[in-house]
């Protein structure tokens, strides 16, 4: 999987902006999607980009780690696989009711 986390992200980036930025930066990109609060759909700081290609992760990472991007300096790494399934917990046992 050939995709990156950048976090600390300025509320205000938008995903085009993050998108020019990281192309000035010299990394090509497929897609970017900042991930935004379901409700008021403003931006939770944090989004993933995919490479495009068989780029190297760690040569991404090495360029935009610690970059400033509208007064925030962005933390890059891998994104974790997402694991299937997910949601809530069990309940649990509630006796005999």
């Amino acid at each position: 999987m050939s995709k990156l986390f950048v976090g600390n992200l300025n509320f205000n980036v938008t995903d085009s902006t993050l998108e020019m930025f990281i192309k000035e930066c010299g990394v090509e990109i497929e897609e970017v999607n900042i991930i935004r609060d379901r409700f008021t759909g403003r931006s939770r700081g944090f989004g993933f980009v995919q490479l495009g290609g068989e780029q190297d992760l760690d040569e991404a990472i090495s360029v935009l780690n610690g970059k400033n991007l509208e007064s925030r300096s962005l933390r890059v790494d891998r994104a974790q696989e997402r694991k299937p399934g997910g949601g809530g917990g069990g309940g649990g046992d509630r006796g005999n009711w």
